[in-house]
């Protein structure tokens, strides 16, 4: 989810703006009920309204203000998101989330006792996101697992073995049918690889992830000094949630894809079949 920021829109909704704007009414209206012309408050009001418009939506402050509350916005949004898709999680899930959470929080805690810091480093920030991508990854895991286990592989095996014998054996007319059904069958067990590659990528990212929050912990409780926790290697681990995020995303047609050729191949077969007849 994004925002379409329109610094204009913003600038108009400022609270601000919106009080200036009643009170060049209400002194309008005063004016009126004094016997002068309120054109001129209105008048005045316009101009300052333009002046406004045309400095304010553009000035690089006021856009990085506006930049900034927008980000905590999606922030806020994403994490209810999120809370309501741990909700559809299974209880082995949930207990897995439940789990790093609690972690997470011992962590943050335990460095603060030991540490005696007045300001939190950005590690703890870091641990946070961490844990944020273990449960985005988790849904991904659970969805694309839930996708292999519709799909009978050794069905769709048994179906390239049949229509390459019916390939090899076909008649003029009906070959290129056969033929284009052992196409759609190969691609399906291609695609059927691709995205079980996919899982075990996740799979084992989310094994990191968990394996370096015990790492984390351990090493908190035994730091012998502020700056050892400092060191540890959370880009790294970043790194590699963000490229395992950037395949995720280029392997997702992959999942609409095999739907497809699973469609295509029940084409085929009916065609096939009436083509026999």
């Amino acid at each position: 989810m994004e925002f379409n920021i329109s610094y204009i829109k913003e600038a108009l909704k400022e609270p601000l703006n919106i009080g200036s704007l009643l009170v060049a009414g209400l002194g309008a209206v005063y004016a009126m009920t004094m016997g002068y012309d309120p054109a001129w408050v209105l008048g005045a009001a316009l101009v300052a309204e333009g002046g406004y418009l045309a400095t304010v939506p553009g000035s690089s402050f006021y856009r990085r203000l506006v930049e900034r509350r927008s980000r905590g916005q999606l922030h806020e949004v994403r994490k209810k998101e999120r809370l309501d898709m741990i909700k559809t999680f299974d209880p082995r899930e949930r207990e897995a989330v439940e789990y790093l959470s609690w972690m997470k929080n011992q962590i943050a805690s335990n460095f603060r006792k030991f540490a005696r810091l007045d300001e939190a480093p950005r590690q703890l920030h870091e641990l946070e996101a961490t844990w944020e991508a273990f449960v985005d990854l988790l849904d991904e895991y659970r969805r694309r697992k839930s996708h292999l286990r519709s799909i009978n592989r050794q069905a769709v095996e048994n179906q390239l073995r049949q229509a390459e014998r019916a390939w090899q054996v076909a008649d003029d007319a009906t070959k290129p049918l056969h033929e284009k059904n052992v196409e759609i069958l190969r691609r399906r067990l291609q695609t059927f690889d691709d995205i079980e590659r996919s899982v075990k990528r996740v799979e084992a990212q989310l094994q990191m992830i968990e394996n370096f929050f015990g790492l984390v912990n351990d090493q908190v409780v035994t730091m012998p000094t502020p700056e050892h926790f400092m060191s540890l290697d959370f880009d790294s681990l970043l790194s590699s949630i963000e490229v395992t995020k950037d395949i995720l995303q280029q392997t997702a047609p992959i999942m609409g894809h095999l739907d497809s050729l699973d469609r295509e191949a029940s084409q085929m077969r009916a065609s096939l079949v009436v083509d026999r007849r």
